[in-house]
Parts: C-alpha cells; sequence; structure tokens
C-alpha cells in the first residue's frame, strides 16, 4: 500500500475507447463497455471529470481505486492515464489497463503483468506516458478482420453485430469481475479463473 500517495489512491483502472455516441458500440470501445459493467457491478458512477478523463474512485478489497475512461480518443489514452498515475504517484505494476484485443476470438479474456503495445495505438501511448510497459493489462478479444486486407482502423472502428453483441456484453461483464478479482485477490488467482479463450 502506498502511504504516501495523495489522497491515498493505491490502484487506477483504465478502461480505453474513444468518447461520444458514434463509438458506444464499436470494436474499439471494449474497454468503455467494461467500465459501463463495473459500474454496475460496484454501483458507481464513472462521471467526475479529471485528468482529461472521466473518474470515480472506489474501494475495493480495502484499497482505494480511481477508476478512470480517458476522453482523450484512444491515440491519446495515455494522456489521462499518465496525468492520473502521476498525480497520485501509483507505479505502472498498480495501473491496470483494459483494452480490446483483435488477435483474441470476440469474448476471450487475458491478463497479462506486461508486454508490448501488439499494435494497439492506446497501449503504444501509454507505454509512452509511463516510460514502461510493466503495467497489468485486461485484454477483450474482439475477432480478427475477415481477411489481412482488411482496413484495420475500418474494423476497429465497426461495430459488433448479433451473436457478436451479446458475446461481448457478457465478456465486458467478466472483465468486470476480472479488474476486481486482481486488486482483491491479486495476479495469479485472476489469471486462474479469467483467461480464457472462446
Amino acid at each position: 500500500m502506498l502511504l504516501n500517495s495523495r489522497g491515498g489512491v493505491q490502484w487506477l483502472i483504465a478502461f480505453l475507447g474513444n468518447p461520444g455516441p458514434r463509438y458506444a458500440f464499436t470494436r474499439h470501445n471494449a474497454g468503455f463497455l467494461t467500465a459501463d459493467a463495473i459500474e454496475k457491478l460496484l454501483n458507481v458512477r464513472i462521471d467526475r471529470l479529471r485528468f482529461r478523463a472521466l473518474t470515480a474512485t472506489v474501494d475495493i478489497g480495502g484499497e482505494r481505486v480511481l477508476l478512470l475512461k480517458p476522453q482523450t480518443f484512444m491515440n491519446l489514452s495515455g494522456e489521462a492515464v499518465g496525468q492520473a498515475a502521476r498525480f497520485y504517484k501509483i507505479p505502472a505494476d498498480h495501473v491496470l489497463v483494459v483494452s480490446d484485443e483483435v488477435s483474441l476470438p470476440v469474448g476471450s479474456i487475458r491478463i497479462r503483468l506486461k508486454g508490448s503495445a501488439g499494435g494497439h495505438n492506446g497501449l503504444k501511448n501509454i507505454i509512452a506516458h509511463l516510460g514502461t510497459d510493466a503495467f497489468p493489462r485486461i485484454r477483450l478479444g474482439v475477432g480478427s478482420a475477415p481477411h489481412p486486407g482488411y482496413d484495420m482502423a475500418d474494423w476497429v472502428l465497426g461495430t459488433f453485430q448479433n451473436e457478436d453483441a451479446e458475446t461481448i456484453r457478457s465478456a465486458a461483464e467478466t472483465a468486470a469481475k476480472a479488474c476486481v478479482c486482481f486488486i482483491e485477490k491479486g495476479p495469479d488467482k485472476a489469471m486462474t479463473q479469467f483467461n480464457t479463450r472462446k
């Protein structure tokens, strides 16, 4: 526990996405969908504008946690995450990032303690602003594009359809529980319980 952090916040959970109704149910907004699910799970509203993000502060397992939805658009997510982490003096290993992942099947969840951005511009920007890739992340599978020549921007900014829509809603609820488990019971327990492949 960081006794010297301002306001006693020990953890930051950043949910990645793009703000505005145009992007509400797109593949790139799997992180925001998880934020919606955690609001219901913890009976909280992530609605206070700070650090170029919507925020809320909650207690999870006796830890004070800042929930954060950057409003900078995906490619600049690190600006909000870095600002909040510096303000509260939160180390990178206590910054949990929730994002979409095109290399995983729709609805799969993968928890990792560190790693490269893997081509994800939001993660790339967070790495740049934190100065390390050694931060935990929960990745939600949104499926790969239908063929190699498909424009990746079009794919991640496309909306979930039909069966995929139900699958991702359920996965977002599971990912919200994984966030809570990660902080309450630690990464090993969370990875054992929630790392799934559909």
